[in-house]
C-alpha cells in the first residue's frame, strides 16, 4: 500500500475488505489477517489506525449503521406513494440484502465487540434497532395519511425480527420477494394485499 493514502481511504478500503470477508467467510473467518489480505494491505495499516481489531470491529459496525441514513430518509419520503407492503418490502431487501444479517451475527460472536458498541450504542445490536427505527418513522408517517391503522412501535420491530428470521442463513439462498412481501402483509394484518 502506497504511503500517505488518506485516513478516510484506509477506513474505506478495511471496511469494504470487511464487509466481503465477512459475507463470504462469516463471523468466525473475520480477522484482522483476513481484512488486511482482503484489503491488499499489511496487517499494520489496521493497526496504525485503530487501537485494536475490535476498535476496527467496532467503528466498522457504527459505520455501517450511518450508511442506513439515506435509506430511511428515502423511505419517509416514500410516504403516500405506492403500496405500504411495496415500500415495506423494498426497505426490509434492502437492509438485510446488505451485510446487516452477518454484522447481528458478528456482534453474536464477540463478546468484547459488544462490549465496545456499548460504549456508544446504548441498548439493542445497532443495525437491528437503527433499522427498527426507519421502519417505525416510516409506518408513523403512513399512520398520519391513514393508510397504516397498526401501532408502529409494535410492527417496526416485529417486521425486522421477522424479516431477520428470513434472511438468517447467511449460506442459504436469500427469501424471494414474493416471500418477504408475503410476511410483510401478514404482519400488517393486510391479508393478501
Amino acid at each position: 500500500m502506497p504511503t500517505g493514502v488518506a485516513l478516510r481511504e484506509v477506513r474505506a478500503q478495511l471496511f469494504a475488505a470487511a464487509d466481503r470477508v465477512l459475507r463470504r467467510d462469516g463471523p468466525s473467518g473475520l480477522t484482522s489477517r483476513a481484512v488486511t489480505a482482503e484489503a491488499g494491505c499489511a496487517k499494520g495499516v489496521l493497526h496504525r489506525h485503530f487501537a485494536d481489531f475490535d476498535a476496527f470491529l467496532a467503528e466498522y459496525v457504527l459505520d455501517r449503521v450511518n450508511r442506513m441514513d439515506d435509506q430511511a430518509a428515502a423511505l419517509r419520503e416514500a410516504a403516500g406513494t405506492g403500496t405500504v407492503a411495496d415500500n415495506l418490502t423494498d426497505a426490509l431487501i434492502a437492509v438485510f440484502g446488505s451485510v446487516a444479517v452477518a454484522i447481528v451475527a458478528l456482534i453474536t460472536f464477540r463478546d468484547e465487540l459488544r462490549a465496545r458498541l456499548r460504549e456508544t450504542w446504548p441498548a439493542g445490536v445497532p443495525v437491528l434497532t437503527e433499522a427498527v427505527e426507519m421502519i417505525r418513522d416510516y409506518l408513523e408517517a403512513e399512520r398520519g395519511l391513514d393508510r397504516v391503522a397498526g401501532d408502529p412501535d409494535g410492527l417496526a420491530p416485529t417486521l425486522i425480527g421477522s424479516a431477520h428470521l428470513l434472511f438468517a442463513d447467511r449460506t442459504g439462498p436469500a427469501p424471494d420477494r414474493a416471500a418477504v412481501h408475503g410476511m410483510v402483509t401478514s404482519v400488517l394484518g393486510l391479508g393478501s394485499a
